[in-house]
């Protein structure tokens, strides 16, 4: 097999595992209501954070994603927390998230449904989906110091999208 036919095939395979565009769906939000995450998205960019209650680098991530959340508010840029806690846990989101005071919004894949469509195998695991739909950046775990990094890619991402 020529190394181009490998190298197509890779990357279809990787197209597979790692979808180009965000697939809409819905989840129930804090308050048991249904929510699409297209309708929740950002103009310029939204950022997608899979966490659970039981993962200490998630319990690390979210005061420092809830000031990006704040600080790119006003450039169109939305975030989205998705708890991915199996219902025996799910009790404990909503204490985290006030605990935390996150101001955008939580909702719960409780069965990993969503999460397994986008092949998230690990959390916390964070995407960026620009404004068509697109996800352009995928980073998994979180140690201090990843929010600086996080905020030089947004500010990057906003000034190639202008």
């Amino acid at each position: 097999m020529s190394r181009y036919r490998i190298l197509l095939s890779l990357l279809l395979l990787a197209g597979i595992l790692y979808p180009a565009t965000l697939p809409d769906f819905k989840l129930k939000d804090l308050n048991n209501q249904w929510n699409s995450v297209h309708e929740l998205r950002g103009t310029s960019l939204t950022v997608i954070d899979f966490w659970a209650t039981w993962c200490k680098p998630c319990l690390r991530a979210l005061p420092e994603l809830n000031r990006l959340s704040a600080e790119f508010y006003g450039q169109g840029v939305r975030f989205i927390g998705v708890s991915t806690d199996s219902p025996r846990n799910s009790a404990k989101v909503k204490p985290v998230v006030l605990a935390n005071g996150l101001e955008y919004p939580v909702l719960r894949d409780e069965n990993s449904e969503y999460a397994s469509r986008l092949n998230i195998t690990a959390i916390p695991t964070l995407l960026i989906i620009n404004a068509n739909g697109e996800i352009v950046y995928r980073h998994q775990g979180f140690s201090p110091g990843d929010e600086i990094l996080l905020r030089a890619k947004l500010n990057q991402l906003l000034t190639d999208s202008k």
